[in-house]
């Protein structure tokens, strides 16, 4: 496993993280979900990623029963806040109230006693900016949180944010969670430079787009039984639109020569794709098998040559999106 610093934090983390989004407390069974958590620390990943509303806040208990035991020193647990975990009026959004008692509830059902990374999990347009960012530096003073970071905000959001932190003396964001893969490019505008400028980094999500880039979906034929596009609790929804675009499984599918040629999975492929971003410090991976992460992981330390990255291109022609028009409004998922 290969590290890399949180952009221009002092934070190191793991260029391959893991993520349990979706699967902690709803697709897997805890004893799937533990395995794969075992597996990944064999591996050497030390970053692992999840947020209060993954499941209702049954994700982030899975996690912390997972890495009971180990030294808290030697992992970063990054989690979020945003999202309605109640039907309360205050059980969601970027206030000061939902943010430090969603800080407490995480670090209760995660058993630690701080965060290394505590994100927005999208901007909130009915908070005022300053209250957020306040609140957050208030939590860094309080030792409860290590650095503070965003998930999916635009890049003038970033940049208003940054101001106030500088403006007010408050702890400056040091990282964006984006949606980045060969497919979905819409950081790479906008997002991106503003980051590279200010010295946030990229923590990337669906870095294998929900699992269609590994190839296991073909054009006209059935999903695999147990696959994504198969999940009614949600993921099947999720796979829809991929599913009925048959150019695009086709194309996915020649990727698979390119894989072979570099000596990879199509889904390590895919992996390896996002980490040449030098603004990525690492790649959220999900797995239900033990099996996956240890697949997932060969994309460390891997460097594409430019003429790989060229044939990728080539292959998926125009089906990449990178009209940044394109992101992720505050009211979508996850």
């Amino acid at each position: 496993m290969e590290f890399r610093h949180l952009g221009s934090s002092g934070l190191v983390v793991s260029e391959i993280s893991y993520g349990n989004w979706i699967t902690h407390g709803s697709q897997v069974e805890e004893d799937a979900a533990v395995a794969c958590v075992r597996a990944a620390l064999d591996e050497g990943i030390t970053t692992f990623d999840t947020a209060d509303a993954y499941a209702r806040g049954r994700a982030e208990e899975v996690l912390g029963r997972a890495l009971k035991g180990e030294r808290r020193d030697g992992i970063e647990i990054f989690s979020k806040v945003y999202w309605p975990v109640g039907d309360g009026k205050n059980d969601r959004g970027l206030s000061r109230k939902h943010i430090v008692r969603g800080c407490e509830a995480s670090l209760q059902r995660l058993g630690t006693d701080y965060l290394d990374l505590y994100q927005a999990h999208r901007f909130d347009y009915e908070t005022p900016l300053e209250e957020t960012i306040r609140a957050f530096d208030d939590l860094v003073r309080q030792g409860k949180v290590l650095y503070v970071g965003v998930s999916e905000w635009r890049a003038d959001e970033i940049e208003r944010a940054l101001k106030i932190a500088d403006d007010m003396g408050f702890d400056r964001l040091v990282s964006n969670q984006p949606q980045y893969n060969m497919l979905w490019r819409v950081i790479e505008s906008a997002v991106v430079p503003v980051c590279e400028r200010e010295g946030l980094g990229q923590i990337v999500w669906s870095p294998i787009a929900q699992g269609l880039l590994t190839g296991k979906y073909a054009p006209g034929e059935a999903p695999p039984a147990g696959s994504r596009a198969t999940d009614e609790s949600g993921g099947a929804q999720m796979m829809a639109k991929y599913m009925e675009d048959e150019e695009l499984l086709r194309r996915v599918q020649r990727l698979r020569p390119i894989a072979d040629e570099v000596g990879l999975s199509m889904a390590a492929l895919a992996v390896a794709w996002v980490l040449q971003n030098p603004n990525v410090s690492s790649a959220i991976i999900g797995a239900s098998r033990p099996e996956q992460v240890r697949d997932n992981v060969r994309a460390s330390g891997v460097i594409l040559a430019p003429e790989v990255m060229e044939k990728i291109d080539e292959v998926l022609g125009d089906s990449i999106q990178r009209d940044p028009g394109l992101t992720l409004s505050p009211e979508r998922r996850p």
